[in-house]
């Protein structure tokens, strides 16, 4: 391999997506040959086609691992790639003067802009979401989405020996920190070279902008607090994202709950998620409108949806912000043992709200949807999480993404499917089934797949189990609602309601 060449590949890249400017070809190239540790340079003269950044990374990756540089583990591979890319990225107030100009233009152009920024930088890394599986499933809820994550692969064993051994720092607090911005990295903590943040004021307070790594869905953002703060749900929470909403219209914006279990991956660090993207959730219909006494002008929708959610819409922002206050301060103490709803347990609380705001014309929409942590005997994962029977398919955390409709599935699923593709149109499929250590958790949930279909081959299997996926996790979300689908969950979901009007 010549590294000269894929220097100026990687060079000719970043020049073409603006990363660098011309005046800036030798300054650059004298900074990437510092990294690998090159002290002259051999002249390139060959043509080559402009590639995409990952694949000159990847190549550059295995010169450096074959010279000694790294080790050639995936840990070490996306540290030393990010050292490589961080040099061809943009000062921060290159970035934020470029997003502020854009922003005038307008704020669709400021967001697409700094997206396609992200991903040029391989911040985003575009080629590892590309494995990921990604489809739509018809349930009674609408059409769930469903993603099974295959962007990050399992840790490398030498990875994990060296975490463990690398000293402790805590610097930067955690992952959302705004100290990321620039940061080397090491063995227990990602590097970050290639990572710029867009300033954004909430509520008087510093607050940033940045793009997932990973994305999930469209323009998957992160919003997080300039303040190491944990994860808390009240008024402030409610003002924030309507401001939000009204500095990037076309995004949503919603916020993980507070409480573990029902919480998202991160309560150590206050922060919401947003993006370009319609959720099932969204585009669910009401079921049921309410009044409520004080905020005649302020809609309020029961939405048919497996968890339980409590619509408002209006165009006046402080009306919807003292509403939801007044629901989440209602909730907060609330209990209906009928439904299972206990409010605390001693000192110990159980109850928040998991909010999504978006702007719709001219009017603000909030969907609070109530949670409940309590465990119990029965349940010690969580009565409102998904049931034991439910685990072959989703065992962890319900989050913000997941409530709005898209399952973010385990890898491990990607093989399993097939397996079971391949076993369930066999004469003895559920035989087989059990006997296969890798699939004989998904054993009795096949079963009922097969009485239910009476026509099943090798043609239409592939899409039965993805329906059937999605039919499973529109019930992991019904576990999770506080209020179920029948006659006594949707009268007390009324209860809490009337209790409003008191």
């Amino acid at each position: 391999m010549n590294i000269y060449l894929e220097i100026e590949k990687l060079l000719a890249f970043a020049e073409n997506t603006n990363l660098i400017e011309k005046e800036d070809i030798t300054y650059s190239r004298n900074k990437l040959l510092s990294v690998f540790g090159l002290n002259d340079c051999e002249e390139v003269t060959e043509t080559f086609e402009i590639e995409k950044p990952y694949e000159i990374l990847e190549r550059m990756c295995d010169w450096a691992a074959e010279k000694g540089l790294i080790e050639n583990t995936f840990d070490e591979r996306d540290l030393f790639d990010t050292k490589i890319m961080g040099e061809l990225t943009p000062r921060p107030s290159e970035v934020i003067k470029k997003f502020t100009e854009d922003y005038k233009v307008s704020p669709v152009t400021a967001t697409n802009n700094y997206y396609t920024f992200s991903q040029n930088t391989n911040y985003i890394r575009t080629d590892r979401i590309a494995k990921n599986m990604h489809w739509f499933a018809d349930t009674e809820y609408g059409d769930i989405e469903i993603t099974v994550n295959l962007s990050k692969p399992e840790k490398d064993p030498r990875d994990i020996a060296k975490a463990k051994l690398a000293p402790q720092s805590s610097y930067p607090k955690c992952l959302l920190c705004k100290e990321n911005e620039g940061y080397a990295g090491r063995m227990n903590h990602p590097a970050r070279q290639n990572h710029r943040i867009i300033p954004v004021t909430l509520t008087n307070e510093p607050w940033f902008l940045q793009y997932s790594p990973y994305v999930y869905y469209n323009e998957h953002c992160i919003l997080f607090s300039g303040v190491h703060r944990p994860m808390k749900i009240d008024r402030g929470s409610f003002e924030r994202v309507l401001e939000f909403v009204d500095i990037f219209p076309h995004y949503f914006v919603g916020s993980n709950a507070d409480l573990p279990i029902v919480g998202g991956s991160i309560l150590s660090h206050d922060h919401f998620q947003g993006g370009h993207h319609d959720f099932p959730m969204a585009m669910a219909k009401a079921e049921e409108t309410f009044t409520i006494k004080g905020f005649e002008d302020v809609v309020v929708e029961k939405v048919k949806w497996p968890m339980s959610v409590i619509r408002l819409r209006g165009n006046s922002k402080e009306k919807l912000v003292d509403l939801s206050d007044k629901i989440l301060t209602a909730w907060r103490g609330y209990s209906d043992m009928k439904c299972e709803i206990s409010a605390f347990t001693g000192e110990t609380p159980h109850n928040t709200i998991t909010p999504i705001a978006r702007k719709r014309n001219n009017d603000y929409e909030i969907d609070l949807v109530l949670r409940n942590n309590r465990t119990s005997e029965e349940y010690p994962l969580g009565i409102f999480h998904p049931h034991q029977e439910l685990h072959h398919i989703k065992k962890e955390n319900i989050g913000l993404i997941e409530v709005m409709g898209l399952a973010v599935l385990p890898g491990r699923l990607k093989e399993e499917m097939k397996i079971l593709a391949d076993l369930m149109v066999k004469e003895n499929a559920i035989e087989l089934i059990r006997n296969n250590e890798k699939v004989e958790k998904h054993a009795d949930w096949c079963e009922e797949i097969l009485k239910k279909y009476e026509d099943i081959t090798s043609e239409n299997i592939e899409n039965i189990i993805k329906v059937e996926i999605g039919v499973a996790f529109s019930k992991v979300l019904e576990n999770a609602g506080v209020y179920k689908q029948d006659e006594e969950g949707k009268a007390g979901y009324r209860r809490f309601i009337e209790s409003l009007n008191q």
